[in-house]
């Protein structure tokens, strides 16, 4: 960028730097719920209410199916290039 471009554009600045901070906002959450460990921690827990007997067959298997369809979501998007490894 020249200077004379950049005195120009220099009224956009805040603008841009908004946007790039919409961005970043934008990447980390998606990051967020895009990462797998969340999930699998709510697979061991749920894991565990049943084995405590916190929690009935039917229910485990209602929220366990959840669980997984999530943790599917996830690796599909991971596979189309969304996220890392």
């Amino acid at each position: 960028m020249g200077l004379f471009t950049g005195i120009l554009t220099l009224p956009l600045a805040p603008v841009r730097g908004t946007f790039w901070v919409i961005d970043q906002v934008m990447t980390a959450a998606e990051q967020e719920y895009y990462d797998p460990e969340p999930v699998r921690r709510q697979l061991a827990e749920l894991e565990r209410a049943l084995t405590d007997g916190r929690i009935s067959e039917e229910e485990y298997e209602r929220r366990e199916d959840e669980l997984l369809d999530r943790l599917e979501e996830i690796e599909r998007h991971r596979r189309k290039g969304g996220g890392n490894p």
